[in-house]
């Protein structure tokens, strides 16, 4: 398309034109602002998309482990004893316990009863 271009404009005055070199190129400070943000977007859109990728990976990750400690009961309890473990290594911890609710129901009944 160029040199379609520049043949149309020399043939006229009988110019042959091989080649053509670009040697000193200085962009407005404007354009180059302008390119420095372009630049910046996609550098964070490549951003998003690969923390995207990996929150994809970890919830995945996170269903196969649920998957296995669905398939055995003993193991929620040994993951939670393990959680412990870490917790209390560090000095100076407050390890709070939950408890279920369906426990402290009961409780909650007997002693409405006692009254």
């Amino acid at each position: 398309m160029f040199q379609g271009n520049l043949y149309e404009c020399a043939n006229p005055w009988g110019i042959r034109v091989d080649r053509v070199e670009i040697k000193d190129v200085r962009l407005p400070v404007q354009l180059q602002r302008a390119m420095a943000a372009e630049a910046e977007a996609a550098r964070e859109a490549r951003a998003k998309v690969i923390a995207a990728e990996g929150e994809q990976k970890a919830s995945r990750a996170l269903k196969e482990a649920a998957d296995v400690i669905m398939e055995s009961p003993a193991a929620i309890q040994l993951r939670y004893l393990q959680t412990l473990n870490t917790i209390s290594a560090e000095k100076n911890s407050t390890i709070i316990f939950p408890l279920p609710i369906d426990l402290l129901q009961s409780f909650i009944g007997r002693q409405g009863s006692n009254h």
